[in-house]
């Protein structure tokens, strides 16, 4: 029995509005690091450097728990495995509420992890699985405009409890809305019964070294390493930069930040999936073209940044975002569209392993050590540079898209 419309809507609405969530309780604390550093690490000379390993703490339980989780995800029901990971991830963005001290705060950003980790590789692929080849791109650019949009929403709420309620607020807010979502998960059927998709069974752990052997893949997974290295550390750390540089209250801060980070990654992430649309008939290399050519865009609006005072540095900042989040629909697009089904969760989480391992595990520390040492614009600067990296890695890899994505397909198709 085919999966009706109605049906694989409402499926992508509930995982649009988890990704959501997802992103929100990231980038909470990125909202409010200035008042935690107050509280438990006054007078110390490597606040910075200590700061950012709340989220290399996340990144890396994360990225090392993805990889089981998808293992997982291709051979048990996605649904059950989203909605424990839901439940887990929200009980431990409140107790980050209870933290008494630095160690505890880190403890609980490793469960965060923990729980994020089982939802990564699995929601992508259900909404590759209940949609089309031709409606695919279009589908996932709307769920991955939730990561800017999410991010945004922990910024502003962070700030705004900080400022009203107090820093601790801001986790526990968001609790029952995190549990109310993993409830509903348990109530919804996985597509691998009757989607359309003729799926292969499981294979075995040996066999996803075949991933390596897939160019795209390959040249992907190193283009958006570079590009989470750069907008990791710079996304943690954006507004206490311009808190502690320009003087500007960090309440205010976040505000205009969250609001410019979600009108720039809204419009971006589905900018991005309608032009790889449009494109892809003509140029089937579309994918990493819009995602290498908004990364080679994207440096100079950084680097701007750095010099300009505000209020007029608000608008690279603003084109920086646009930029950098045009890649988010294309790149994953890309990656789900060149792996095989049984393999897409594995393949999903491999990407998020090395991502985060070779990126934004690394950089929000990095930024911390050099801040300590030197200045804030050495420190976005040295992080900044490797968004070439990336764009370059996407742009010279479009003639090994367009082989892989002819196989793919043809196969898909059989």
């Amino acid at each position: 029995m085919t999966a009706t419309p109605s049906s694989s809507h409402r499926a992508l609405i509930l995982l649009i509005a988890i990704n959501l969530v997802c992103y929100m309780d990231r980038y909470i604390l990125a909202g409010i690091t200035p008042a935690l550093k107050a509280e438990f690490l006054a007078g110390d000379p490597d606040a910075n450097a200590k700061a950012g390993l709340w989220n290399t703490a996340f990144l890396i339980s994360f990225m090392l728990a993805a990889p089981v989780c998808g293992l997982l995800a291709d051979q048990r029901s996605r649904w059950i495995l989203i909605g424990i990971s839901v439940s887990v991830w929200s009980l431990a963005c409140g107790a980050s509420g209870l933290a008494a001290g630095f160690l505890m705060l880190l403890i609980t950003r490793v469960f965060l992890g923990l729980g994020e980790a089982g939802y990564g590789p699995s929601a992508p692929t259900l909404i590759a699985d209940i949609y089309p080849l031709e409606q695919r791109n279009r589908m996932l650019s709307w769920f991955f405009m939730a990561i800017p949009v999410g991010s945004a929403l922990g910024f502003a709420l962070g700030g705004w409890a900080e400022a009203t309620l107090g820093w601790r607020w801001a986790f526990f807010l968001v609790v029952p809305l995190g549990l109310v979502l993993a409830g509903l998960c348990f109530l919804q059927k996985e597509p691998r019964d009757n989607a359309t998709v003729a799926r292969k069974p499981a294979p075995k752990l040996s066999e996803y070294w075949l991933l390596a052997k897939i160019p795209s893949f390959v040249s992907n997974v190193a283009a958006q390493t570079a590009m989470t290295f750069a907008i990791g550390g710079l996304s943690v750390w954006a507004p206490t930069y311009i808190h502690e540089t320009h003087h500007l209250p960090i309440a205010q801060v976040d505000l205009i930040f969250g609001a410019l980070l979600a009108v720039a990654g809204l419009t971006a992430t589905l900018t991005g999936g309608k032009l790889a649309d449009l494109l892809k008939p003509r140029f089937p290399g579309a994918f990493f073209f819009i995602a290498g050519s908004g990364m080679m865009l994207a440096f100079p609006m950084t680097a701007a940044m750095l010099f300009l005072p505000f209020p007029l540095a608000w608008l690279p900042i603003f084109l920086a975002m646009f930029f950098l989040f045009l890649n988010i629909g294309p790149a994953n697009t890309a990656l789900a569209n060149v792996t095989p089904p049984a393999m897409r969760s594995t393949a999903f989480a491999l990407n998020i392993l090395v991502i985060h391992l070779l990126g934004d595990a690394i950089s929000p520390w990095l930024i911390g050590v050099i801040r300590d040492k030197s200045t804030w614009e050495a420190a976005f600067l040295a992080v900044s540079c490797v968004m070439l990296i990336a764009g370059v890695i996407w742009l010279s890899s479009i003639p090994r898209l367009v082989r892989d994505l002819n196989k793919a397909e043809l196969g898909e198709a059989a």
